[in-house]
């Protein structure tokens, strides 16, 4: 069984919080799924779910290069060079990503509100980007954004190879055929 999930902001990504925080348990009541690979608490989008081992560490190992797609919105207005400085890898304390395909894009279409609501400065501009990654390195967008002096203030995965959100809103889940 393959599951796709829209994780939203503030919910981790496991079935269980000895603190009570917000899990995959408060909006997945499927038997025997697990995830397959994680998101950051702070961000959202989708989380790919199974019942299949192998396909679960063919998704969340980062040997298989699946391609991840997330849309980042970025505080301040890329430059040309920060785009190519994302495109081309960047030099993170635990060394150099890998090149990631990356492009400016409009707010993505039928995006819900996040609660909280990210930080409003009404003289700092804000704009997306979209990056897909063969990596998956912890907190990795918003280390190479912020690397390139684009702190992330809202991040978004769009896509998991080829599964996507395709409207699937905050808490809600598909079962799609493998």
């Amino acid at each position: 069984m393959i599951v796709l999930f829209n994780k939203p902001h503030g919910v981790l990504s496991q079935f269980t919080d000895s603190t009570g925080r917000p899990t995959l348990a408060d909006f997945v009541d499927l038997p025997d799924v697990y995830p397959a690979g994680r998101l950051d608490r702070d961000s959202e989008g989708l989380l790919v779910l199974t019942d299949d081992g192998a396909l679960q560490q063919r998704v969340a190992n980062p040997r298989h290069k699946l391609p991840k797609t997330y849309w980042a919105q970025v505080e301040g207005g890329p430059r040309l060079e920060q785009i190519a400085a994302l495109q081309k890898g960047v030099t993170l304390k635990d060394g150099r990503t890998r090149p990631a395909r990356v492009r400016r894009i409009g707010e993505p279409g039928g995006l819900w509100p996040r609660y909280p609501p990210i930080r409003y400065r009404r003289n700092i501009p804000t704009a997306w980007l979209e990056l897909t990654l063969r990596e998956g390195r912890n907190r990795q967008v918003r280390r190479m954004t912020a690397g390139v002096g684009l702190p992330t203030l809202r991040l978004i995965r769009a896509a998991i190879g080829d599964w996507h959100l395709g409207g699937l809103a905050p808490g809600e889940y598909r079962i799609v055929n493998p």
